[in-house]
């Protein structure tokens, strides 16, 4: 019997565990440590924050599901691998730290067969003074509970309007090293839709700021779409619907301060600006969860498995080049680390080789660029493509058997406004592939077949569509496996 290890329950983690207890059976043991109980659709925080969805309709509890499926899970955190025992055993062992409140403190060591790494990221708030709403003047929706209370402030401030007050909102990014910038671009359309429901637009000025090169950039280099016969680029496409909906934008900037009320910032040409603000929701950058390595003898290896960013080397290319050299080989196909054959590193837990937009830096030396997405849908085909790897693996395959490079996967992205089925829009962007291929597609780096942009209801439909879709998915309900990732 093999144990397989999985440090997280995410998009990433839960994937390979539904994969893996449907492959492997009950013959082997899954072990799922994750710091919350909780399962979380992240990508529908972005209605709790306004309002229009509960934290009950994102989440649901994981111990009854994975009892349920023979899934052994530990509300703990990851604390240090230990891929090759100790004095006394070679049998590799991770140390977890419980979380739930009746062992919370306590440690223990558990020996593996298989670990997946799929913690996800630390929300490294304190990476920029005053960022975050634990120890600082900003909101986040990048958690459920974050998303509640974003919500709250937000509905304090449309209160106010009501009552004839004027408010400057500022959503976007709190860092120059920040990704997911999609998040902030489908939070703020949706509280502008919220701003026009409540009849309170016209007392708002919202701003979006980010560290994106040029709009549109979502730390993928930019991305061309054709419509109406001609080739434009995201930026064009994103700038139109801010005109559209009176958003200004601020780009290439790096938010060095948050201050009560006032956002302190750099830009790429080395000028410092201000803003003042009444409500804020900036994403945080993000880094690995603070995993430490030791070998046998005890000794520290966490630089041999991880980045100096806290995330873990995989099989890609790291060695340093100029960015005119980076090529999409260089991109991870099977997530296994290269000095332990039976570690994986999946979703934003693996360290990517190099940015994908061009890297930066201002005047004043400060690096203002995205870093690479990489949850969503290529998480979940990571995911599916190590758990098979380990399935045959087990079966006795000598490596890994399946592949899922992001730059030969797709990604869809729905940016949808407001959760009512026939008021809102939904902008829905396809990109094939994430990481671009310029030798496979020397125009542009991607298929312009695959690669669109599309504004409508009917995307909208589809977001909501989505969120139930993956919620029975994630639940493992009848028909699950026959539901697309």
């Amino acid at each position: 019997m093999s144990r397989i290890v999985i440090l997280g329950a995410g998009i990433s983690g839960h994937t390979a565990a539904r994969y893996l207890s449907k492959w492997i059976g009950k013959q082997h043991e899954i072990v799922v440590v994750s710091p919350n109980s909780k399962w979380n659709w992240i990508p529908s925080n972005i209605w709790v924050g306004v309002g229009q969805m509960t934290e009950e309709e994102v989440t649901f509890e994981l111990p009854p599901l994975y009892k349920k499926e023979g899934i052994d899970f530990r509300q703990a955190k990851g604390v240090a691998i230990h891929p090759e025992g100790n004095a006394e055993s070679k049998t590799p062992y991770v140390v977890i730290e419980y979380t739930e409140a009746a062992k919370a403190g306590m440690q223990e060591s558990i020996t593996y067969d298989y670990l997946i790494n799929a913690t996800g990221p630390k929300l490294n708030f304190a990476a920029t003074q005053g960022l975050g709403p634990d120890n600082g003047f900003t909101v986040s929706v990048c958690t459920p509970s974050h998303a509640l209370e974003a919500n709250e402030k937000l509905q304090e401030q449309i209160a106010a309007m009501e009552k004839g007050a004027h408010r400057t909102l500022v959503i976007g990014t709190g860092h120059g090293m920040c990704t997911c910038q999609g998040a902030a671009f489908e939070y703020i359309y949706n509280v502008e839709h919220i701003l026009r429901e409540a009849g309170v637009r016209d007392k708002a000025r919202i701003i979006w700021l980010s560290n994106e090169y040029e709009l549109g950039d979502f730390g993928m280099g930019s991305v061309h779409i054709e419509r109406g016969g001609y080739v434009t680029n995201a930026k064009v496409f994103s700038e139109s619907l801010m005109v559209e909906r009176g958003i200004e934008w601020i780009t290439r900037a790096h938010v060095t301060k948050v201050e009560a009320g006032k956002i302190h910032y750099e830009l790429l040409d080395g000028s410092y600006h201000e803003i003042e603000f009444d409500f804020s929701m900036l994403i945080p950058p993000f880094t690995g969860v603070g995993l430490k390595s030791y070998d046998k003898k005890g000794e520290d290896i966490t630089t041999q498995l991880f980045a100096p960013n806290g995330f873990m080397k995989v099989d890609a290319d790291y060695t340093p080049r100029p960015y005119a050299e980076w090529s999409a080989e260089d991109w991870p196909k099977n997530y296994q680390t290269p000095s332990y054959r039976n570690i994986f590193a999946i979703g934003i837990a693996f360290a990517p080789p190099h940015l994908i937009s061009k890297p930066m830096q201002s005047a004043n030396g400060t690096p203002i660029n995205p870093a690479p997405p990489r949850t969503g849908m290529p998480s979940a085909a990571m995911a599916k493509a190590v758990a098979r790897s380990i399935s045959d693996m087990i079966k006795g395959a000598d490596k890994p058997t399946h592949t899922a490079s992001m730059a030969e996967m797709g990604a869809a992205c729905v940016a949808s406004t407001g959760a009512h089925a026939f008021r809102g829009s939904a902008v829905t962007m396809s990109v094939f592939p994430v990481v671009p291929d310029f030798a496979k597609y020397p125009n542009y780096g991607r298929d312009l077949d695959l690669t669109f942009g599309e504004i409508g209801l009917a995307g909208h439909w589809m977001k909501y569509l989505l969120h139930h879709t993956f919620i029975y998915q994630s639940k493992m309900k009848p028909g699950w496996a026959l539901l697309p990732d």
